[in-house]
């Protein structure tokens, strides 16, 4: 599920988004020192709307910093990966449900830019 995560966040394959978005997800950040507060309509669009990491030329930088599998049906998952110039870090609430892991809250931060 993380590396279709990977491949969807760089490509920007909505049906690999799909996959891995459950459709209740909500994004959260506070970079700017405001709440912000993404459901899975809006950051969808947003991604269907803006130029892929790929198509820029980008060259991917992804890794799984931890897993925590808390049961059977829910996990947390801290990942990196580099994108539209930046570092990002990404903590992904996942649940298992209809027979695969999906995440279902996001809280990402840029934690510096690509050297």
């Amino acid at each position: 599920m993380l590396s279709d995560y990977f491949d969807a966040m760089h490509t920007q394959d909505m049906v690999k988004f799909d996959r891995v978005f459950n459709e209740n997800v909500v994004l959260y950040s506070a970079q700017t020192g405001e709440l912000n507060i993404r459901p899975y309509v809006v950051y969808r669009e947003a991604v269907v709307n803006r130029e892929s990491p790929e198509s820029k030329g980008e060259a991917r930088n992804e890794k799984i910093i931890m897993i925590d599998e808390i049961s059977d049906t829910a996990a947390l998952a801290k990942v990196q990966l580099e994108m539209f110039g930046g570092v990002m870090q990404d903590y992904l609430s996942l649940i298992h449900i209809d027979g695969r892991w999906q995440i279902i809250s996001k809280i990402w931060e840029r934690v510096g830019d690509v050297a």
